[in-house]
């Protein structure tokens, strides 16, 4: 009976650091996605706006490692492989803690610095390339106007500001586009930092989803592992 529950311990010890290691391949996919996202927009940012998707890739990178480990240990029945992956998943479910906790105390420091950035580079439109192509594409591809607005621009509005009207579009869309108001329909109405907070937002979802379940799984792992530990080896543990 007990070599029969043992076995069934050992198996289910198994299973979950497979799907451990699977979930590694899908942390990877995700924060190589949000990264691909939010990435675009990378001109804007700082880097540690950029990290947490670098950080989740790494992670995950980490974590099917570990999870083979698991998955070795679990199998050979070693007493020290299967300690040194409790420790490496202990470490891990620490890390995450406390860059859950960082990231949630630093949200609205970072977002209040990622618009003083995008004015900035607004106000250098005119006189530097890069700000002006980075403008140019971010407001085409979000449809925005400005920092918060059209309103920001308080010199020659650009083109792509307006719907369908790209720079160094013939006369007389240029001409409209550029004398038109704030409320016309040919502006964007949205403002472009209330674009990219969104889809940081919407990052961060799916990170904080991400790793929620990633921290289930491992208090999950940590029990079992230390279930199968003590039944193998009561000596050793007390």
């Amino acid at each position: 009976m007990k070599t029969c529950e043992l076995s069934l311990i050992k198996y289910l010890l198994f299973g979950f650091n497979l799907i451990f290691a699977i979930s590694g391949i899908g942390i990877i996919i995700a924060g190589a996605l949000v990264l691909s996202d939010v990435g675009e927009y990378q001109h804007f940012m700082e880097r540690r706006l950029l990290a947490p998707p670098v950080v989740l890739i790494v992670a995950g990178c980490i974590v099917f490692l570990v999870a083979s480990l698991g998955c070795y240990g679990a199998i050979r029945e070693s007493y020290h492989m299967l300690m040194a992956f409790a420790v490496c998943l202990l470490i891990i479910f620490i890390i995450e803690l406390a860059v859950g906790i960082a990231a949630a105390v630093y949200q609205n420091e970072v977002h209040e610095e990622l618009k003083n950035i995008m004015r900035k580079s607004l106000n250098a439109y005119e006189s530097s390339d890069s700000d002006r192509i980075a403008w140019d594409n971010l407001q085409q591809k979000l449809k925005c106007c400005g920092v918060d607005n059209a309103t920001d621009w308080t010199r020659k509005r650009p083109q792509s500001c307006c719907h369908g009207v790209r720079e160094g579009a013939a006369e007389p869309d240029a001409l409209h586009c550029t004398n038109a108001r704030p409320g016309d329909d040919i502006l964007y109405s949205s403002g472009c930092f209330e674009k990219i907070e969104m889809k940081t937002k919407d990052a961060s979802k799916v990170l904080i989803g991400v790793g929620i379940g990633i921290a289930f799984i491992e208090v999950i792992l940590l029990n079992s592992t230390r279930l199968f530990v003590v039944r193998i080896y009561p000596i050793k543990i007390c």
